[in-house]
């Protein structure tokens, strides 16, 4: 799932950043609300943590402008101000969730994972598919209940390989829901993750290639 930090203050929003990545989102980092738009008109993010008081476009005009946008983004707002006239104000613009300065990284990912539930159908609590559970609370994924070690990025890929509840998906989807935007669209990377995998799920082999299309799990 993919995720747009938007935040002024480099080292915090780098933090967060890092934060995100090691529970398995793929996430860009726009530092003023103008690099924020333009992401946003190119990508497409489940979330957007979105800080209040950004420069050159402020934080409102952001988060009205993925409003008016119509789309299924979720906004989690941040802000200095803990004043309930503030948070009231900024969930009055559209934010879904609101979380103020300073907070815990664990509360936020938390906030994270639960609007991520709202840009798309109820899934079940764990994945399962050809005797994969892939538990994404946990970060675990064990088949024939046979505990299975994957980086953070197979396990991205696992995951949105059985979301799709046995559909082929495209290489061009993996690599956008796993991977940032800094990824090369034509790198073989998505190729040997795939490989990987396949060779850490172990026999019989589940992960199946439909040739100038994408993958599937049958």
């Amino acid at each position: 799932m993919r995720v747009l930090v938007c935040e002024d203050e480099k080292l915090l929003a780098d933090a967060i950043a890092e934060w995100l990545r090691r529970e398995s989102f793929a996430v860009d980092v726009a530092y003023d609300g103008d690099a924020a738009l333009e992401r946003i008109g190119v990508n497409g993010y489940d979330v957007v943590v979105l800080d209040r008081d950004l420069p050159v476009v402020h934080g409102d005009d952001v988060c009205r402008a993925l409003v008016n946008a119509e789309r299924d983004t979720r906004i989690l707002m941040l802000t200095a101000a803990a004043a309930v006239r503030e948070r009231v104000a900024g969930l009055a613009i559209g934010a879904d969730d609101y979380l103020t300065k300073p907070f815990a990284f664990v509360e936020l990912s938390a906030r994270v994972h639960a609007l991520t539930r709202r840009t798309r159908p109820a899934a079940p609590p764990q994945l399962t598919r050809a005797g994969i559970v892939l538990d994404p609370s946990r970060l675990q994924v064990t088949r024939d209940g046979n505990f299975v070690p994957l980086s953070r990025k197979e396990f991205g890929v696992l995951a949105e390989l059985l979301r799709a509840d046995g559909a082929v998906v495209s290489a061009e989807e993996l690599l956008e829901r796993a991977w940032d935007e800094h990824i090369d669209p034509m790198t073989n990377v998505l190729r040997v993750t795939v490989m990987k995998l396949r060779r850490k799920l172990g026999d019989p082999p589940v992960i199946e290639t439909v040739p100038g299309v994408g993958y599937q799990i049958r």
